[in-house]
């Protein structure tokens, strides 16, 4: 008989689950990423044409649709949704907690 596989229950972050610091911000940031790769699916773009489009470099595009978006700011990226054609709307609202929390909402 094999030993049981160990299973964790995620936080529904896995940059939290792993300890990364910034995870609340790297969770934004992927959601942001997939956003906009899915919107450029849509729209049939191709990274040069994005890039043109989000006056991006070709290959900073492709980092960011893969995961590696470190060096791009959440401001840069609404900007990409922007000329995307999305409304981006930041609503601050009273928190239940001590400290807030940020998350995104796609309508």
């Amino acid at each position: 008989m094999k030993d049981p596989i160990e299973v964790e229950i995620s936080s529904g972050n896995v940059y939290a689950d792993i300890g990364l610091p910034d995870a609340e911000e790297m969770l934004v940031k992927a959601q942001l990423a997939q956003k906009i790769g899915e919107l450029m699916q849509n729209r049939r773009l191709t990274q040069s044409a994005a890039a043109k489009l989000f006056g991006m470099t070709q290959p900073k595009v492709s980092a960011l649709l893969r995961g590696q978006f470190r060096g791009i700011s959440e401001a840069k990226m609404i900007e990409c949704l922007n000329k995307l054609g999305r409304d981006v709307q930041i609503v601050i609202a009273e928190s239940q907690q001590a400290t807030g929390t940020l998350k995104v909402v796609f309508a």
